[in-house]
């Protein structure tokens, strides 16, 4: 869990780089064509749209894109057809890791993760080499400036929440998937300001990395992979002390 949600803050810092907007933009807009598709276009009957239209309104991504998205995702404006994949790996080390994508060419992103991946002293894994170590669950950050804790504790808990973490500066909360909007609504209730809130894979058990060199390989390793064009997330299941956290963020 802890190697997930330090990996999350570090990824969410990075959202917010103007450089790197455009290409978080693009994925949002992937996810909400391909679940208007699946699931129609009215996010009130479509729990998937609705996360993440969600997701993309947190980002500051714009309405009119949104709007787009999802009409090229009904058909009302034309778009490419996307195929979601789930690929698998091993990181150095031995860290799993598990590769969510959007893709209109599969051959074509293969052969660029294959590549990627090898070139860092990684390896792909077979279906289900990985996955297994993975959960999908709701996933809710708070800043601990934006309220205490047992207010962040009896909001989130009744609304269904499975477990809620106190960090250093932060609450984590875990919830099922289909239970993530209740909690967020729930918190919002209160007026709780949300860092972030989605749906990911969190690991069942984590391997600790224990010096600076090999956090900093393992960090460009997820980065290089993710600046993957047709990567939607990346999830690992490394565990990186908060002290080589620190210094890494300061390079």
């Amino acid at each position: 869990m802890s190697g997930h949600s330090k990996w999350a803050s570090i990824k969410h810092k990075k959202a917010a780089i103007d450089a790197k907007r455009g290409k978080l933009f693009s994925r949002f807009s992937k996810e909400i064509t391909v679940a208007a598709k699946c699931g129609g276009g009215d996010p009130d009957m479509n729990p998937r749209l609705r996360t993440a239209i969600i997701t993309a309104k947190a980002a500051n991504m714009p309405n009119d894109n949104i709007d787009k998205a999802i009409k090229k995702g009904t058909g009302e404006l034309p778009g490419v057809s996307y195929e979601e994949c789930i690929y698998e790996a091993y990181a150095p080390g031995g860290v799993a890791i598990l590769i969510e994508v959007m893709t209109d060419n599969k051959n074509r992103t293969t052969a660029e993760l294959r590549s990627i991946i090898t070139k860092r002293n990684g390896n792909m894994a077979s279906a289900n080499a990985v996955a297994w170590m993975f959960a999908k669950k709701g996933f809710i950050t708070i800043d601990k400036s934006a309220a205490d804790e047992d207010t962040v504790l009896t909001a989130a808990l009744e609304a269904g929440a499975e477990d809620v973490k106190t960090e250093s500066d932060s609450y984590e909360i875990i919830t099922a998937p289909n239970d993530l909007e209740a909690v967020k609504e729930s918190l919002e209730s209160k007026n709780i300001e949300i860092s972030s809130a989605e749906i990911t894979s969190i690991p069942s058990t984590t391997i600790p990395i224990k010096n600076e060199k090999d956090a900093k390989q393992l960090l460009d390793f997820v980065e290089a992979v993710e600046d993957n064009d047709d990567v939607q997330n990346v999830y690992a299941n490394f565990d990186i002390p908060d002290d080589i956290m620190a210094k890494l963020e300061e390079e």
